[in-house]
């Protein structure tokens, strides 16, 4: 038995197109952390497994949604992603197999309608699906992932990403992700000052434009870079901002 969980927060947008897409499988969970658009009600027409509840980081939400599952295996998927049916039925050949109790994903994300071939963003393997006694996920603020016990498999269907829509979203985008990294690296002990957080910016920049190539996927490769560039650039600032705040 399969179990897909997802959690969501104001996906009104990305939701119903990532459920068409997993209507198949034996059971969805959804776990909510009080969305104020139309997520919650769009769920319900696909699954009667929709809970809400607090907001403790990612890793620890994923973790809930797990735990609420019944099935033998374990897909996770975000609400802007898509499981298309190719994927699909290379996931229900590899349920049937034996030796393995985990499978990486490469996953193919588009940026402001662009789907992204460098920059670091393809391929892009994530661990998503799992045998739920086998496998658990990090606590982690952000940048969480999944532990399993056992062998480790690779598919080859690659699981489809809407991971900036527009401007609008790359932007709230950075600013919840660096605070969330700020928050992480300060837990962790790391300093930051603002010489710090101009060099991490130009690093990123050219780490994802150069190194990583993004250049050759055009104008989105361009603003690509400059908003992880940015990201960084905040990330670190915001870092030293609770450094400040911390002293007082």
């Amino acid at each position: 038995m399969l179990s897909v969980v997802i959690i969501t927060k104001n996906e009104a947008g990305h939701i119903a197109r990532c459920l068409e897409s997993i209507s198949w499988a034996d059971e969805i969970v959804v776990l909510d952390s009080g969305s104020e658009d139309d997520t919650v009600a769009i769920c319900r027409r696909y699954t009667d497994n929709v809970y809400q509840t607090d907001w403790p980081g990612f890793g620890i939400q994923k973790q809930r949604a797990v735990d609420k599952a019944s099935g033998d295996w374990i897909l996770s998927v975000d609400a802007d992603e898509v499981v298309t049916p190719e994927l699909r039925s290379e996931i229900e050949t590899a349920l049937r197999q034996e030796g393995y109790n985990g499978y990486e994903i490469p996953r193919l994300s588009s940026y402001c309608g662009r789907q992204m071939r460098h920059g670091g963003w393809w391929p892009d393997h994530v661990l998503r699906l799992f045998r739920r006694d086998c496998g658990q996920f990090t606590d982690s603020v952000v940048h969480e992932r999944i532990i399993v016990q056992g062998q480790i498999g690779q598919l080859t269907t690659p699981l489809l990403h809407d991971a900036f829509i527009n401007l609008d979203e790359v932007l709230h985008k950075v600013n919840c992700y660096s605070t969330l990294g700020a928050e992480l690296l300060y837990q962790r002990g790391v300093r930051s000052s603002l010489s710090k957080a101009i060099l991490k910016a130009f690093w990123t920049f050219i780490r994802t434009y150069w190194l990583k190539a993004a250049i050759l996927d055009g104008r989105e490769g361009l603003m690509l870079s400059i908003s992880n560039a940015e990201g960084a650039y905040y990330k670190y600032l915001k870092l030293l901002e609770l450094q400040n705040r911390q002293s007082r």
